[in-house]
């Protein structure tokens, strides 16, 4: 067994169900007898969570969004993701990195240099090993949405938002096929998951 871990992170456009299937995959993983993290962002450490509540609930301008994502992912990288993997732990965390060029790039409109640099500098090359992207067709996201009972800023956000934020994850999965790799999220529990196993046992 390998000492050194691996990092899966999930992505999509909020309503497309990822979040169902993170505890699948880490039941999975454990399953395989790998030690397991399972963490989102933002979030993941004290000032994650904190920074995360302003980002849900708290206007700002989109800049300030971006700095604060890339504030809670350094803590994050520092103190939780990079620690786990050191040790042998497998890592599972709801959004990454991707979520900020789909949500501040696409849907907010910064440009991909700014965000490009930011990346560079906290992550010094770091990457997901597994990129599972949840894709879905934004009137099923947006039927999905609607069915919440509370709603954060992001999740009212106007249908055209949301169009940019998918179109910007498949335009990176089209650029990263070998690490995104993209699931139809229209397709039952069971067949998602079949097809996950068969994703993660390619990994493990």
């Amino acid at each position: 067994m390998s000492m050194q871990g691996k990092f899966i992170t999930l992505e999509g456009v909020d309503g497309a169900g990822k979040s169902t299937h993170l505890g699948f995959v880490a039941d999975w993983l454990r399953g395989q007898g790998r030690e397991v993290v399972v963490t989102r962002e933002p979030g993941g450490t004290p000032l994650g969570e904190t920074l995360r509540e302003l980002l849900l609930h708290q206007h700002m301008d989109p800049d300030t969004e971006l700095l604060l994502m890339f504030a809670a992912r350094q803590a994050h990288l520092a103190q939780l993701i990079l620690p786990a993997l050191a040790r042998g732990a497998w890592v599972v965390s709801d959004r990454f990195t991707d979520a900020s060029y789909a949500y501040q790039c696409g849907g907010r409109g910064i440009p991909a240099e700014r965000i490009a640099a930011l990346e560079a500098w906290v992550q010094r090359g770091f990457a997901p090993d597994l990129t599972l992207l949840f894709d879905v067709p934004p009137e099923v996201a947006e039927a999905r949405r609607s069915a919440a009972r509370a709603a954060d800023r992001f999740e009212r956000e106007a249908d055209s938002f949301f169009s940019r934020v998918r179109n910007a994850y498949l335009d990176r999965a089209q650029a990263e096929p070998a690490r995104i790799r993209v699931l139809d999220a229209r397709h039952t529990i069971a067949e998602l998951q079949m097809e996950l196993g068969q994703l993660l046992q390619g990994l493990a």
